[in-house]
């Protein structure tokens, strides 16, 4: 059992991807757990997807990539939020339309611009493939993406869960929803290279609505749903090194099989172990017995 652990460990590249993962666990529950209390899960998959236009732009101009990725996944934010305060059209109508928009310039804009960018390891990611550079600049961000975090904890609280409450009392509510954006576009692009925007918003939220269904305080939220986040992604690369199978999907399906469980056995919130449903079979098997 010990040499199962300890094998892939003696190749850097597994050391490093354990690393990356362990970390993305923990941010992509900490900043998922917002978009879940907001209800605005689509959010990440816009984000992931509004991305590509920027990375595009940013290889033609051999600018840093990741630059362009989190200014296009601004731009995208800033015109859903801008759809939405000039006009009557509500907001998942409004971020279904950026995600096919942008995601539409995008590729039109690899066409046009001839760009190389390798679009399987952009949809897909490819964390076997992640450097010490990779882990060092993973590290850095999700210090200061945490920090922000734990610093603003009360404001962002109080903003999650009453907006016009906090603009009532005075908090700055446009920069505090500014940071938070910027906290889970941050987020997704470091999380891509992982597990590519296709499976991206699995990691953003997948951890964080099976912390949900286990716990009820916001930040018991965020750190259950982190153990889990860093346990699937550590569970999805061991099975990837032994199955030889791909390991962002395989992170992937550990998190929603983790998910399928606390969904069916949660103490409270379990389908097959709420109070009622209890109840009910306990009078079932009365009946039985007679």
């Amino acid at each position: 059992m010990i040499n199962l652990l300890l094998e892939p460990l003696t190749f850097e590249f597994m050391r490093n991807a354990l690393i990356i993962v362990i970390l993305l666990g923990f941010l992509c529950a900490t900043t998922g757990s917002y978009l879940i209390v907001q209800r605005m899960g689509l959010l990440g998959d816009v984000i992931a997807h509004a991305v590509l236009p920027g990375l595009a732009i940013a290889f033609y101009l051999g600018i840093d990539i990741f630059l362009g990725a989190f200014i296009s996944g601004m731009v995208s934010t800033l015109v859903i939020s801008w759809i939405q305060s000039q006009s009557k059209v509500k907001v998942d109508a409004a971020m279904a339309l950026v995600f096919s928009g942008f995601l539409a310039l995008g590729i039109l804009l690899i066409t046009l611009l001839k760009s190389k960018i390798d679009l399987h390891s952009f949809l897909f990611g490819d964390i076997l493939g992640v450097t010490i550079n990779d882990v060092i600049r993973t590290l850095i961000i999700a210090f200061f993406i945490l920090l922000f975090i734990k610093l603003f904890y009360n404001e962002l609280l109080f903003y999650t869960f009453n907006p016009l409450g906090a603009q009532a009392i005075g908090l700055p509510v446009k920069w505090i929803h500014l940071g938070l954006i910027s906290a889970i576009t941050l987020t997704i692009i470091v999380s891509m290279q992982a597990v590519g925007v296709v499976l991206v918003v699995s990691l953003l939220v997948g951890p964080s609505i099976t912390a949900y269904l286990l716990v009820k305080e916001l930040h018991q939220m965020m750190i259950v749903g982190a153990i889990i986040g860093s346990l699937s992604g550590m569970i999805g690369i061991y099975l990837s090194y032994y199955l030889n199978v791909p390991s962002g999907a395989t992170i992937v399906l550990v998190v929603t099989a983790l998910f399928l469980i606390a969904l069916l056995l949660s103490p409270s919130q379990g389908i097959l172990t709420r109070p009622e449903i209890i109840h009910r079979g306990r009078k079932l098997l009365h009946q039985l017995r007679r």
